[in-house]
């Protein structure tokens, strides 16, 4: 006679809520040791432990390389050389950082080092940072690279506790990465081809949670460069509307004085130049 089977199937309402070690995939993981804060409240609220996994890789996946990344890490990268010692690297950037602006958006120049590589040179460079201690983050742009090759560096940011982020094309968003977190930005039009300050637009396509269906809208510049060109474009408006108005009266002059004007009476000069040549 066999014995009774028993059924191992166990409700999901049924087991505790908090369990150490148990991550729920309903939820945004908490597993997570070190973050560094992205500097973005709206995307900070939909990443594991509220910002840039440490000691992880994060992906950036963009249409065109050099436009969105220095934006979207420079608030991270400021808060982190504050609170924490060692270099920032740059490995293989498409535009060369310009100094100044990092500076004014409270990144030391001094920090940030770069190397001019691609293809194998910049990968193998990147790694060899990660490997040094005196590093603290790694920004690489690696167009064409192999999962196994950021399997490498994934390990290497773990190893020494570093923030690590490297930039692809969108179309790498089809392949498989190891990265815990996954994200593609663009930036956001204007309806109607108003100018206004520049936005961000972030799809997060991975992370240790639920799916996230909606887009994210982030500045794309300081709250004080936004207002600065917040008010060019209000002069540059009033501008265009003062001129549309002076083409404006100057066609209608041109109407009117096109058009046949009456004489005192309703006679019309031809009609004198009739009783004229009558007489």
């Amino acid at each position: 006679m066999s014995a009774p089977r028993h059924s191992l199937r166990v409700a999901v309402s049924a087991l505790p809520s908090t369990v150490p070690g148990v991550w729920h995939a309903d939820e945004l993981g908490t597993g997570q040791a070190h973050v560094q804060p992205t500097g973005f409240g709206v995307l900070d609220a939909q990443l594991p432990g509220g910002g840039w996994p440490v000691g992880a890789l994060s992906e950036v996946l963009q249409p065109l390389a050099g436009l969105h990344e220095w934006q979207l890490v420079l608030p991270a990268l400021a808060a982190a050389t504050a609170r924490r010692t060692g270099a920032v690297v740059a490995v293989g950037p498409p535009c060369e950082p310009f100094g100044p602006a990092l500076q004014a958006r409270g990144m030391p120049c001094e920090r940030l080092g770069v190397v001019r590589a691609g293809g194998a040179a910049a990968l193998w460079a990147a790694e060899q940072a990660l490997r040094c201690r005196d590093v603290m983050a790694v920004m690489a742009w690696l167009p064409q690279v192999q999962p196994a090759a950021l399997r490498r560096l994934q390990l290497a940011a773990a190893q020494q506790q570093q923030l690590l982020w490297v930039f692809r094309p969108a179309g790498a968003a089809l392949q498989s990465s190891p990265a815990s977190l996954r994200l593609q930005v663009a930036g956001a039009g204007t309806p109607g081809g108003a100018f206004a300050a520049p936005r961000l637009r972030v799809r997060i396509l991975k992370r240790r949670g639920p799916p996230l269906v909606e887009e994210l809208d982030l500045p794309g510049c300081p709250p004080a460069l936004a207002q600065v060109l917040a008010a060019q474009a209000a002069r540059r408006r009033a501008m265009q509307a003062a001129a549309g108005s002076e083409q404006t009266a100057v066609e209608q002059t041109a109407v009117e004085g096109a058009a046949p004007r009456s004489r005192p009476g309703g006679v019309h000069a031809l009609d004198r130049i009739a009783v004229a040549v009558g007489h």
